[in-house]
């Protein structure tokens, strides 16, 4: 009786993180390339008693064991990362990537961060940043002369010149970084992941070759959050948390029970 007070109270915690994960996923259901977390659980130890193939007698085993397991823990919050809907903002410097593949980005100290936020702006010398002011990588300047931008679907950028509205001249190219478990990165808050050992090494490449997406202008790709499958994901969970918590209650009389015998 006293373990299953225990066991309850790790299936309390396991799904406290549960509903921690899928309040995060809904609090970002408007965010720009966020992608959802989706929890994983898995069993604690178990006491055996009688293991499974037991000699039972001579030449012959016990068909089942006799094994009370410890209850359960999170193993890790996996980051899933399907494609959110692009919605069309008519914005020159909104940037989508269509399929696989980050935008590098400068932190002010050197380091390198990667994201899916393709809301890019210009800060005061022209440079295209996050909407933190952080550059994209590598960096493009974008002329104080120009009258308009275009990004190509293989990140080519060119602007048409207030003296030359006839031409177009390319200022450079974005870049999309893929990794070989993306889910191995680690997620830094305001939209940027960095690499870790588990996510490998980036691999640059230009948009639509090497396994990496295309970039499209004037769109920005939204949260893959489904928030119906978010709303029972927490249903579940609650009612999860109430099983625990009314196994503890049983646990509980069945002592009080015990502890009569004795008045």
């Amino acid at each position: 009786m006293i373990k299953a007070l225990f066991t309850s109270a790790t299936g309390m915690n396991v799904q406290t993180t549960a509903i921690d994960n899928t309040s995060n996923n809904i609090a970002n259901v408007n965010t720009n390339g966020f992608k959802k977390g989706q929890a994983d659980f898995q069993d604690l130890l178990y006491v055996s008693q009688r293991a499974p193939g037991s000699d039972a007698a001579a030449g012959l085993q016990v068909p089942t064991g006799l094994q009370i397991g410890s209850g359960a823990r999170v193993a890790g919050i996996t980051k899933v990362f399907t494609p959110g809907a692009l919605v069309n903002t008519q914005n020159p410097f909104d940037v989508a990537v269509e399929g696989e593949g980050f935008f590098q980005v400068t932190l002010p100290s050197g380091e390198l961060r990667y994201t899916r936020d393709g809301a890019l702006r210009l800060n005061a010398q022209g440079n295209l940043v996050t909407s933190d002011g952080f550059l994209i990588s590598p960096q493009v300047t974008i002329p104080t002369q120009a009258v308009s931008v275009s990004v190509g679907s293989d990140g080519t950028i060119s602007v048409q010149n207030a003296g030359a509205l006839n031409a177009s001249t390319v200022l450079g190219q974005l870049t999309l970084v893929r990794f070989q478990n993306p889910a191995g990165l680690s997620a830094e808050g305001r939209n940027l992941f960095a690499e870790t050992a588990s996510s490998g090494t980036p691999l640059i490449a230009t948009p639509g070759q090497n396994g990496v997406g295309f970039t499209r202008q004037g769109f920005l790709e939204r949260s893959n959050v489904d928030v119906v499958t978010e709303l029972i994901n927490l249903i579940l969970a609650q009612r999860a948390y109430e099983f625990n918590t009314r196994a503890v209650r049983t646990a509980d009389n069945m002592l009080a029970s015990t502890t009569d015998l004795i008045r």
